[in-house]
């Protein structure tokens, strides 16, 4: 039944209160596989959400909606996945003391057009959580994707257990109809306009509303100038700054005023004279309410809206004004890339400053610091005393710090930031699971930290396969089931290992079956091999793809109830992924032995599969898949192929330099490339040439390989990696020449100091991936000053080698026709901007710039 008139909206609370009642009664053993199922759903459908929101709306950027609607998905299961909500939620046997959670009932959900889809998941997801009943009120402008968002949860909800009808929505919103909605619904939880706000609490129900932010961000002589003017335009530029977060002004102390000033222009931010600032203040308001017509839309576009030309790269649009009162324009919430810049005289005038800006309009919201945070803990403290805002927050971009979760690991996160009663506000934390029930819980949370795993056991020298697999009888292993592929079986390389095994006692069993590109169809003939023989060791023997394959058997024959949907589901952080890993190594052992020399996949967490139903290939990561132990034995790999001594050592190259410019690279990873980098450019083109005669070369490959390997599976990769999945997928391209088809166009996108979009993750400050891919120039000894010129040094060597090894420069030159590439190109781009692999790129790519890349790298 539609909703469009009174009459409609009484008999839908009617339905949802009945379903509602009925699941007031659900267990939590219910209610969270209601929550997860829900969760995975929404997460699935991110990018086609995303892409309706803009659509729909005209606002913002589809990219960064992607990462909102993941977020409110992936971040928000992550930390409520195990609270308690339904009946006895703690008990204190000491103290005798017991609280116990009941829902609210049917909550009336209001939904702003900035942040449609993102919020909707948010809100629909706890009141599942919290078993609510929910009805969203969608703003006229975005009612279609609303309504999508939410159909989308009940739909997974109903389909994992919940009652019928427990998710309702109006889909002929108006203002009646939502003030219909608040006044007969038992909790009211909006985010809006203040109109809206206001609205909510005049309901004559409980009510959380949340109101406008006007944060200003203070920068301070001590603070990281390039950090905060990244993080800013960060901020600033996600979605269009739709964010009601995002900062809306930020104040310089005089002393370093000049200098921030030229980051911001250095870093694509652009300076208005005083005509332009007189004419972008025209368009910033309209009858005393920012203009909508500038909300989430591009700076290029708002300036071209006040007769000002602008480059269309341009981020930000920034007015240095003196005003911080009402009468300047500059100085209201503006939804969109402009800022207003004012310089103070020392940092007490620039904290008065902010809290007059505060004070003006988002009185409660948010304002953040930047600066030393050891040398300035004496201003940390009287900032945070001073601001009248819900968050304050230190040396973090606003629109992804104030949120929660992503630069602090103790901030709930949510997408309903509450600015308590300086903002007309019944809570001034950041609303979640707690505030939709009729108890208040605390959770505690700690800061993640970084990490460096790689296999138990790793052993190498030319020879040693023999005497490492003599271990599995001190292991006490018995039966074995060898993973490789029919090339690697009829040329006898199993022989030596089957040798060993009847040796140690060792029964086995040898799945030959394996091709290039391995599919789930035959990972799961293996895995049911592997069932009727039972092994407790597994050995994978061959390349990347016996070894992908030989992973994701070892994962259904331990644990046949997984999903692969939810094995292959994707991540923003490793940690907090929706879908836990299951436990591996409880029936078997996992030992891993390369025949050539380039995935390193018997040291990494990864594995690549292709559903042979929709020609996707998927990467899979967790560290449950690392081999417990990895033998590197030279004598395997002396008669490689040259096709194949070229493309595996061209694609550990790749592993090496994108883990040194991952976001997650550490001083733990980036020796271990630079190693692996150096002695590839020494010794591939030997091993290419000389290989069957040439032991050290092969051995230093294959060590090479190995170490690269070891650093992306703690580094991860980049967009290189995601690119040429899908080009290998849609193409059937090699995966180690499509690596070095793509290589150098990723180089060239990853060396800017001022990227469109720059990479969302806590360890990275700034932009410096040029910097070190000059490193890696500087390493190799390739000469040049600057830092453009070693990049350029480093291009040129790949291509030199590229063309030693008999790699073609680019993709046309494999045989793709121009009519087949360009057909494919859009959906190339779509799904390499989702790869697993994008997330860790030192550069955030918009799908348009991978495309481009891809255009690039074709001829």
């Amino acid at each position: 039944m539609e909703v469009k008139n009174k009459e409609e909206l009484l008999q839908k609370l009617k339905e949802v209160k009945k379903a509602q009642k009925q699941f007031s009664h659900f267990t939590q053993e219910q209610v969270d596989e209601i929550f997860f199922k829900a969760s995975i759903a929404a997460n699935n459908k991110r990018i086609e959400l995303a892409k309706m929101a803009v659509e729909e709306t005209g606002m913002g950027v589809v990219e960064d909606k992607v990462i909102k609607n993941h977020y409110a998905s992936e971040y928000i299961y992550n930390t409520y996945k195990n609270e308690k909500t339904c009946g006895i939620i703690e008990e204190d046997y000491f103290f005798g003391t017991a609280k116990i959670a009941e829902p609210l009932g049917v909550i009336a959900a209001i939904i702003p057009t900035t942040n449609p889809t993102s919020t909707t998941i948010f809100k629909a997801l706890i009141a599942l959580k919290t078993r609510n009943g929910i009805i969203f009120s969608p703003h006229p402008r975005a009612k279609k994707s609303t309504i999508a968002a939410a159909k989308l949860v009940l739909d997974a909800a109903v389909k994992a257990g919940a009652p019928e009808g427990i998710i309702g929505w109006i889909d002929g919103p108006s203002i009646e109809l939502s003030q219909l909605l608040m006044k007969e619904a038992d909790f009211v939880l909006a985010t809006g306009g203040p109109a809206m706000v206001k609205a909510a609490y005049s309901s004559g129900k409980p009510a959380i509303g949340v109101g406008p932010g006007n944060a200003p961000a203070v920068i301070d002589e001590t603070a990281d100038i390039k950090m905060a003017v990244s993080s800013i335009l960060m901020s600033k530029t996600f979605d269009n700054g739709v964010v009601c977060a995002s900062e809306q002004s930020v104040i310089i102390v005089d002393k370093i005023y000049d200098e921030v000033r030229e980051e911001f222009k250095r870093r694509g931010a652009y300076i208005l004279n005083k005509e332009e600032i007189d004419k972008a203040r025209n368009i910033i308001l309209k009858n005393g309410q920012v203009n909508a017509d500038i909300v989430g839309q591009p700076a290029y576009k708002i300036a071209n809206m006040a007769g000002i030309t602008v480059p269309e790269e341009t981020k930000v649009l920034i007015g240095e004004v003196e005003s911080v009162g009402i009468e300047e324009p500059f100085a209201h919430e503006k939804l969109s890339p402009v800022l207003a810049m004012y310089r103070a005289e020392d940092f007490e005038d620039a904290v008065s400053k902010a809290e007059i800006l505060v004070e003006h309009g988002g009185f409660g919201h948010t304002s953040s610091l930047y600066t030393d945070p050891i040398k300035s803990k004496d201003r940390i403290e009287k900032f945070g005393l001073l601001m009248k805002t819900g968050r304050v927050i230190v040396n973090m971009p606003s629109a992804l710090g104030a949120i929660g979760d992503i630069y602090n690991f103790k901030l709930t996160p949510s997408l309903t930031l509450g600015c308590g009663s300086w903002g007309g506000n019944s809570v001034s934390e950041n609303v979640g699971v707690k505030h939709l029930l009729n108890i208040k819980t605390v959770a505690e949370r700690r800061e993640n930290m970084l990490w460096f795993k790689v296999p138990e056991k790793i052993y190498f020298k030319y020879g040693c396969l023999p005497v490492a697999l003599k271990e599995l009888k001190d292991m006490n292993k018995k039966r074995a089931f060898i993973v490789t592929d029919k090339v690697i079986y009829n040329l006898g390389y199993t022989a030596e290992i089957t040798k060993t095994l009847e040796e140690c006692g060792i029964s086995y069993d040898i799945f030959y079956d394996v091709n290039p590109d391995p599919t789930l169809e035959t990972a799961k003939k293996g895995a049911e091999r592997m069932k009727d023989f039972k092994p407790d060791v597994i050995i994978a023997l061959g390349g990347g793809s016996p070894m992908d394959a030989a992973k994701i058997m070892w994962v259904l024959y331990e644990h046949p109830e997984a999903e692969f949907e939810d094995l292959a589901m994707r991540f923003m952080d490793i940690r907090k992924r929706v879908y836990k890993f299951p436990h591996m190594g409880e029936k078997a052992t996992m030992v891993a032995i390369p025949t050539s020399s380039g995935t390193g996949s018997e040291v990494t967490p990864f594995a690549v599969i292709t559903d042979e139903k929709t020609d996707i290939k998927y990467p899979l990561a967790d560290y449950e898949l690392t081999p417990d132990m990895a033998v590197i034995d030279t004598k395997l790999m002396m008669n490689m192929p040259r096709g194949l001594t070229a493309a595996s050592g061209i694609d550990a190259l790749t592993h090496a330099i994108e883990a040194y410019v991952s976001v997650l690279s550490t001083e733990y990873t980036d020796g271990l490339c630079l190693q692996a980098i150096d002695l590839i450019f020494k010794y591939l083109p030997i091993a290419y040439n000389e290989g069957p005669s040439d032991v050290e070369a092969r051995e230093k490959m294959a060590h090479a390989s190995t170490i690269a390997g070891m650093a992306f599976a703690n580094a991860f990769l980049g967009v290189c990696h995601s690119m040429a999945h899908k080009l290998g997928s849609m193409h059937h391209v090699p995966h180690g020449i499509a690596n070095a088809l793509l290589i150098n166009e990723t180089i060239k996108f990853n060396s800017s100091d001022a990227p469109r979009k720059q990479a969302s993750f806590p360890q990275y400050k700034y932009p410096h991936a040029k910097s070190k891919y000059a490193q890696i120039s500087d390493y190799l000894k390739l000469g040049g000053n600057t830092e453009e010129e070693k990049v350029e040094l480093l291009i040129k060597s790949i291509d030199e080698l590229k063309k030693k090894i008999g790699i073609p420069k680019f993709i046309c030159e494999f045989g793709i026709s121009k009519e087949n590439f360009y057909s494919t190109l859009d959906e190339m781009s779509e799904r390499a901007f989702d790869d697993q692999c994008t997330g860790s790129n030192p550069r955030y790519p918009l799908i348009s710039e991978i495309k481009q890349m891809y255009i690039n790298a074709f001829e």
